[in-house]
């Protein structure tokens, strides 16, 4: 087995459906400037087709012709969202593609691609409430209690799936060098028992507003969950949402 410093979930560039009008698509590796090193991460995004037949796309992964000519035999890219502050990278090369689609803003990711030298045109902004453009297909909710991140979460009403994004990673350490599996473990992001990085968990310091946002997870019942890294949870997806996020019990 070739072992790569995060497992790539091939084939890459290449939609994957997860159910009814949901689908996924791996890419390549993009490395995180930490305070020891340049952390790799593989990519993931998810498509959704709403109920008006347009395209709604969650963290796009970089831009690919043969993933652009599968994705248009799907339907109109109508959005381009930005899920948290550090997911919003490859959003301009989309927009070059799909210059009419709308951008969609986290929050404080303005900021962010700012202080990151990097161009992208947001036009408008995430909150914690769906807005109509899809509502009827999609819940969204601000996860809270740190000020370091606030996470957009999802949940497809048809498919039951929740969206996530950084607040659970779940790397197979067994495919990767001893080095990065061992930093994975230790950072506690490692499958079969995929949460929050330690250091992102520290950053909730008001514990009763996670907990309460956490219930807003739980209270749609999603029986799976997409992850933007490492593997995603198809089945028991209850199950797996509380043991994530038992740190915050």
């Amino acid at each position: 087995m070739t072992r790569t410093p995060v497992p790539l979930y091939r084939p890459l560039n290449t939609l994957k459906p997860i159910a009814g009008n949901i689908w996924i698509a791996d890419g390549g590796i993009i490395h995180m400037d930490m305070a020891i090193a340049k952390v790799p991460f593989s990519t993931r995004m998810t498509i959704i087709r709403l109920s008006n037949g347009g395209l709604w796309c969650h963290s796009p992964i970089a831009p690919d012709e043969q993933l652009f000519r599968q994705i248009d035999e799907l339907g109109e890219v109508l959005h381009l969202v930005s899920p948290n502050h550090i997911h919003y990278a490859h959003i301009a090369g989309w927009q070059a593609r799909y210059p009419n689609a709308t951008a969609w803003a986290s929050p404080n990711v303005r900021e962010r691609a700012a202080s990151q030298k990097t161009a992208v045109r947001f036009d408008r902004d995430l909150d914690g409430t769906a807005p109509n453009e899809w509502a009827a297909d999609i819940s969204q909710h601000i996860f809270g209690g740190s000020k370091v991140m606030q996470e957009v979460d999802f949940f497809h009403h048809a498919s039951k799936t929740l969206i996530l994004t950084d607040l659970i990673e779940n790397f197979e350490t067994d495919k990767m060098g001893w080095f990065w599996g061992s930093a994975m473990k230790f950072a506690g992001n490692a499958d079969p028992d995929g949460k929050a990085p330690i250091d992102m968990r520290a950053t909730f310091t008001d514990r009763a507003a996670a907990r309460a946002s956490l219930e807003k997870l739980i209270a749609w019942q999603p029986e799976k969950i997409i992850l933007a890294h490492g593997r995603c949870y198809l089945e028991n997806g209850m199950a797996e949402l509380e043991r994530a996020f038992r740190w915050l019990k």
